[in-house]
Parts: C-alpha cells; structure tokens; sequence
C-alpha cells in the first residue's frame, strides 16, 4: 500500500516506518524538514514537506496515519507549551483532512491518533470506549483532536481513533524518563501510586495501528493499551524488579506540582483502560503482561 505518514519520525513513527517497510509497503512521511532525511537509504520512502501540495500527496494514497503532535513530556505546560500541544495536534489533523476532502481520488482510511487521558482521572472504574470524556486540558486536547479528524467520514473515508497508552520502550516516552533514577538506585513510585497507569509494549503499538489497515470493518475510536493495566505501585515495583534495584523512593505530588505543574498529571491521574474493542475483534497481544514487556525492552 501506499502510506502517507505524519509524525513519521518521532518516538512512535520510527518504530511503525520500520515495522511497514519490512511488510513492503510504500511510505510518504510528512515532516517539516524534508533535506534531515536525505540520507536515509530505505527505497520505499519518501519525505515531504507539509507546504507541499496534500491534495496531491491524498490523491497517491491508500491509508493515511497521522501521529503528528508536540511531546507532552519533560516540561512545565506554560500557556505557549499548551498551545504547542494543542495546535500541533489539532492544526495538522484539520490541515489533512483539508487535503483529502479535496482529493478526486481520496485515501480508504484514516488513522488519527488519540490518547488514553481523553477519559480524564476515573479512579478505579473501568473504561471502555463508551466511557464518557473526562474534562482536564488533555482531555480536551484528545475530543477536539478526534472531532477534527471526523468530517473525512462524511466523504467516505474509513476513520479509527487509536487512544494510545503510555508507550513503553526504552529510547523514548515516558520510561526512558523513568529509567535512570531506579538505575541510580533511587527510583519509587510516583505519586500515591494507586493510580491505574495504563501502558502499552511499543510492538503491540505498532501492531495495532496496523490492525486497523488490515480489518477493513474496524473504526471509530478504540483504546490502544495492554488489557492488564496496572497501578503506579505495581509498575515501579516491576521495574525496580527487572533492574535489580530498589523501589523505596516515592515522589509525592507535591513536589510534582512543584517542578512540572500541570504536566504531571499523565502519570499521577489514573486511568483503568480495557482495549475492549480490539480484543472484540479478535486482536491478541504478544505483550499482555508488565513483566514479559518490561523484559523484553529492558
């Protein structure tokens, strides 16, 4: 197939671009700099520039994925970062399907990712893909980044709305932020740690995007996370546990509040997603269990 991918080059686009060459599919990446990637050396990529012409790059492509966004991690969310956040997401989604409603010759599908913190922080209740929206900053962030990809619908086009979990591997997302203090011997839980933290194996990420090409009656919205999601204080206790260290060293909330603000509440609300849709479906996840993808990245 031929693939138009944007975000393709990120912490979660490198690992699906390798994932689709290797299946022999043709990938278009959007990007806003074209010249960095020249010397890749795969011969069934492309790298193009978002002031290209989209109609154009629509009318040449059978699935569209649209990772684009700004991280959320590392840094306090001051009202400029909010509005990267935002428009990064947002912005781009309604620059695409611009394009493609456009297009005399338009893509079969969408994918438009989501998030998990669309659900808000819900404690211990379990949440399925009928679960209402939550109202924090990401939550809003998550309803307006799917509302925008939404109209491609009304011309035809398939859409599914992966809301993605907290991505586990060791280069990037949120573990490699959560590595080092255990590898120092000072790492714990954070926060309370009865929050539900919900995750998924970078493979199964990929896996299940790629689900949605290759399930042609499989759309809308559908949690993207492994169906044992665990709490703050399991979580650290397995690491700790596949690292040969100790989990003693809680960070409480307060000193969270203190050096991130707002931005640490990915990690300290707590989300119990279920991936009710994909295991309807018949999906099955090579990771389903901390422990064997923990070891398996670490």
């Amino acid at each position: 197939m031929n693939i138009l991918i944007t975000g393709g080059t990120g912490f979660i686009g490198s690992y699906l671009r390798t994932l689709l060459l290797r299946e022999g599919h043709l990938l278009t990446i959007i990007t806003r700099s074209p010249k960095k990637y020249k010397s890749e050396k795969a011969q069934n990529q492309r790298f193009v520039s978002w002031d290209d012409n989209m109609v154009a790059e629509m009318e040449k492509s059978d699935v569209v994925i649209n990772l684009a966004g700004a991280s959320i991690f590392g840094r306090r969310w001051t009202d400029e970062v909010k509005r990267q956040i935002y428009d990064s997401r947002i912005e781009c989604t309604k620059q695409l399907v611009n394009a493609i409603e456009k297009a005399d010759d338009r893509p079969s599908l969408m994918i438009s990712a989501s998030g998990a913190d669309y659900y808000g922080d819900t404690g211990d209740k379990i949440l399925d893909e009928s679960a209402e929206p939550g109202n924090s900053f990401l939550a809003r962030v998550c309803m307006d980044w799917e509302k925008a990809a939404q109209p491609v619908t009304d011309v035809g086009v398939r859409l599914a709305n992966p809301r993605i979990a907290v991505v586990l591997e060791q280069d990037g997302g949120a573990l490699q932020q959560m590595l080092w203090p255990f590898k120092l011997g000072v790492g714990g839980p954070i926060g309370s740690g009865n929050q539900y933290f919900p995750w998924i194996h970078m493979m199964d990420l990929c896996r299940g995007l790629m689900f949605a090409i290759e399930n042609k009656d499989f759309e809308g919205p559908y949690n993207l996370n492994a169906p044992n999601p665990v709490t703050m204080n399991e979580f650290a206790d397995e690491l700790a546990t596949q690292l040969h260290r100790p989990s003693l060293f809680r960070v409480p909330e307060f000193a969270l509040d203190l050096v991130l603000g707002e931005a640490a509440n990915p990690v300290i609300t707590s989300k119990r997603l279920q991936p009710k849709k994909l295991q309807q479906h018949g999906f099955e996840f090579k990771f389903s269990y901390l422990r064997e993808a923990l070891a398996d990245i670490l």
